[in-house]
């Protein structure tokens, strides 16, 4: 009875913890919340912050473990930034995107992934770029504490925040049109538009391209 009972509590305090429910949700391919995908097909408005709302702070680490600002890094605006896994296909189908963006808008805006603590450590973040040599920024959020003030429970994730650091478009999924939607972003940093209408499509220690695992 007494090790039920201390199962039962164990099964709890991995509940209540946001890397231990996202364990529990893993078998989901990546997306750790399951209206996550509908919500990213639709463009409705939901995922992460509220549209028009400042852009929040965050401690998280370098990968060197460092604390850095997460509002430092993205200066206020323009930015994009994706909440990452090694092990995230999603991600992976992202990943042409960002690297289009980064090339083609990097010198206007920042590109920044960043690692979610949950099924990957700082050191196969680390191991990950050395491997890929991605072309934007990653850090790695070891307490959580950018998931949770970004409302991002799933991981493909991926915020805008315009010039005025305020959020801009806020989606998940492989289905997103990034391009457009930054395009669309800089092309009138003045207005935070609703994303419904965009059809989807089908370092400080370096940037980065989900490839897998490793």
């Amino acid at each position: 009875m007494n090790r039920k009972r201390n199962a039962e509590g164990r099964r709890q305090v991995a509940a209540d913890s946001w890397p231990g429910a996202a364990m529990l949700l893993l078998s989901l391919g990546g997306v750790l919340w399951p209206g996550a995908p509908a919500l990213a097909q639709q463009g409705t408005v939901g995922v992460g912050p509220p549209l028009g709302s400042p852009a929040p702070d965050a401690q998280v680490e370098d990968l060197d473990g460092n604390p850095v600002s997460l509002a430092e890094l993205i200066g206020g605006g323009p930015a994009l930034i994706e909440f990452w896994a090694s092990w995230c296909e999603n991600c992976e189908a992202l990943e042409p995107q960002l690297t289009e963006i980064n090339e083609r808008f990097g010198d206007r805006m920042t590109v920044l992934a960043v690692a979610v603590a949950v099924g990957q450590s700082r050191r196969r973040v680390r191991r990950h770029v050395a491997a890929h040599e991605p072309a934007f920024t990653y850090v790695y959020d070891a307490r959580g504490e950018a998931v949770r003030n970004y409302g991002a429970l799933a991981t493909s994730v991926v915020v805008l925040v315009d010039a005025q650091g305020r959020i801009a478009f806020a989606n998940v999924g492989p289905q997103q049109d990034l391009v457009s939607a930054v395009e669309k972003m800089l092309g009138s940093s003045t207005d935070v538009k609703s994303t419904a209408d965009m059809a989807p499509h089908g370092n400080l220690e370096g940037p980065g391209s989900p490839r897998g695992p490793h």
